[in-house]
């Protein structure tokens, strides 16, 4: 019988196929040990360079330890400042009407204007719910040109029924009085507010009572209409020592007195009847002029 030449062809060009296949693959082979290779090179170079980085690293660290003051996380420190120590101011808000109460289903700051009729049905006056009155004091406080100097160290409040808090210098509060009140709300509920991206506290619930923040050179001063020494504000700072730091107690009520312990002195700048607003704008005009604020 004759063999078919056709199976043959076929046979051997399956042969060389297998080669060709053979060496495709020992050539792929080859390629990845070289890049197995180079990247092994690559690690090696990259874990000696990061050793030496760590090295420098703790070479800096050991020698920034002697130099750098310790940052505590959450905690800003305050800018320095190279110009002698100069003399601040701190109000005192007292008797601020800032009452949570629950109206329908939701909470809110009681105010004359929208709970009257919640108000009387309680058998309380709605004369002396005046939450606006702290609101524009504060922005009186934080608009005038001496906080913008740097004069003012602090702002504490303190409502008619005993919730002290403090007010940062450098905080923005709300021009309406509606968002302010949302701001109350959630203070006297949170206990706090803090800065947008930030840790830092622009405001904060704190313990009774207020003597143990205030300076022990400071000099407390209050004011009330029905005091028998009536001053001229300009003259009463100008008598006073530029080493003392002054502490200015203003009521933030309405009607009444304050009632203050701690005071070393309390006088009134008017024949008349003065708002809190009005009265801390005399102040802080006074000290404006004593101390060259422009």
């Amino acid at each position: 019988m004759v063999r078919a030449f056709k199976m043959k062809g076929q046979k051997r060009k399956k042969k060389r196929d297998e080669k060709y296949d053979r060496g495709e693959e020992e050539e792929e082979k080859e390629e990845v040990e070289e890049e197995e290779l180079n990247d092994s090179g690559k690690r090696a170079k990259l874990e000696k360079t990061s050793q030496n980085d760590n090295k420098k690293g703790e070479e800096d660290g050991q020698e920034e330890k002697d130099v750098v003051v310790h940052e505590m996380e959450g905690i800003p420190i305050a800018p320095s400042v190279q110009n002698t120590k100069r003399p601040g101011v701190i109000f005192v808000l007292e008797k601020a009407s800032l009452e949570v109460a629950k109206v329908g289903k939701s909470y809110q700051i009681l105010n004359s204007d929208d709970h009257s009729n919640f108000l009387r049905r309680n058998n309380k006056n709605p004369a002396d719910y005046r939450p606006d009155i702290v609101h524009q004091a504060l922005l009186s406080i934080l608009d005038s040109p001496l906080t913008k100097a740097g004069r003012l160290q602090a702002v504490y409040v303190r409502t008619d029924k005993g919730v002290l808090f403090e007010v940062k210098p450098h905080v923005r509060l709300p021009r309406t009085y509606k968002r302010f009140a949302g701001i109350m709300l959630q203070l006297l509920q949170k206990l706090s507010i803090t800065a947008v991206g930030k840790r830092e506290k622009l405001l904060r619930v704190i313990k009774n009572p207020v003597t143990q923040y205030l300076p022990v050179n400071s000099r407390k001063i209050g004011f009330s209409y029905s005091s028998e020494k009536l001053v001229k504000m300009r003259n009463y700072v100008a008598s006073i020592s530029d080493d003392d730091n002054l502490v200015f107690v203003v009521g933030a009520m309405a009607h009444g007195k304050i009632d203050c312990d701690y005071t070393d002195d309390l006088i009134a700048i008017s024949g008349y009847p003065l708002s809190a607003a009005c009265c801390i704008a005399r102040i802080c005009e006074a000290l404006e002029d004593k101390w060259n604020l422009l």
